[in-house]
């Protein structure tokens, strides 16, 4: 029978086993002996049997499968945070369905309540600036949900992320520890995690009687707007000697940007970016960077949701932490 129309019944049969040991294995294949896993999965292929999990769902049982929210598919960060997710669940033989909002909250809500009516097991949210109604509805669905990349006071349930702020203030005293006195922050989409780093900026400089210029343009970070944004602030505040990018993107973008108008850098101008993302190391000129987890934040979000529906306690919060990476541009 090369179908998809066979029954548990008729694997089971071809197999020489019973009906439940086969239902066991498509619920966790684990839950069976490596030699009944072998055999079961040899007829799956040979018959081209994909199992029809509907009923389940319809049973209100695991749909096995978690909803993953991301603000942009264009944000590199992002690439890193799903492989992280993706080694957790695919071992665990879980499907991911992975939307984005473009930083929209309203579309956010509007993705997650899509994927709530899908009957998922769980819901990883990449930020925190939620509607009000989208929090509701998902407490109200009673899955666990695992906010990711920031921390903060009042998680929805479970938080996996880094101090932000604190981050970009011990960036901005490396800055001002090397002479730097007239510093820039760029900002993009001016979300929260944006919001959190400027002030982690304004309160370094503040200790010094300093304030930051802040360009926040509310778009997408990328290279070329890097460099659109430095010749901006050297129209505009001419005397500035440091920046401070929210990703290394945009810092890839002044860097080439100094370097075609012959700027020296850093002796003329200071550079540093966020994330510790590769494209940022790929020139001799190694970018400074805050170098993020973002991997670990997606793997460990993974785990804990995958705890918490095995009925273990989770923590509430976790800080994974970040590294300063001095690089050749500061």
């Amino acid at each position: 029978m090369k179908n998809n129309r066979m029954t548990l019944q008729d694997i089971a049969d071809l197999a020489g086993l019973n009906k439940m040991t086969v239902s066991r294995y498509l619920r966790d294949p684990n839950q069976v002996s490596q030699r009944s896993r072998a055999i079961i999965s040899k007829i799956m292929e040979e018959n081209n049997y994909i199992p029809n999990r509907a009923p389940e769902i319809l049973l209100n049982a695991r749909s096995k499968t978690f909803g993953v929210l991301i603000p942009s598919f264009r944000n590199l960060i992002f690439a890193d945070v799903l492989a992280g997710i993706e080694s957790v669940t695919s071992v665990r033989q879980y499907q991911t369905l992975i939307a984005n909002y473009e930083y929209d909250p309203e579309r956010e809500e509007r993705e997650v309540l899509t994927l709530l009516s899908y009957n998922i097991d769980g819901l990883i949210l990449t930020g925190r600036q939620h509607t009000a109604r989208m929090v509701q509805y998902v407490r109200a669905s009673g899955i666990p949900v695992a906010e990711l990349m920031d921390l903060t006071e009042n998680p929805i349930d479970i938080q996996i992320g880094f101090d932000n702020e604190k981050a970009a203030f011990e960036m901005t005293q490396a800055f001002i520890e090397s002479g730097k006195r007239a510093i820039a922050y760029f900002g993009s989409m001016d979300d929260p995690r944006d919001i959190s780093r400027f002030r982690g900026t304004e309160t370094a400089l503040a200790a010094h009687g300093l304030r930051p210029v802040h360009f926040a343009p509310k778009s997408i970070s990328s290279i070329t707007l890097g460099r659109q944004m430095f010749q901006q602030v050297m129209r505009e505040r001419p005397e500035t000697d440091a920046i401070f990018c929210t990703n290394d993107d945009l810092a890839v973008g002044v860097l080439l940007e100094c370097l075609s108008q012959q700027r020296n850098v850093p002796g003329d101008i200071a550079i540093a970016g966020f994330h510790g993302l590769e494209i940022g190391r790929a020139r001799l000129e190694k970018i400074a960077s805050v170098v993020t987890p973002r991997y670990d934040i997606g793997k460990v979000a993974a785990e804990l949701l995958m705890q918490r529906l095995s009925g273990k306690d989770t923590p509430q919060s976790v800080n994974l932490g970040y590294q300063i990476y001095y690089g050749d541009t500061l």
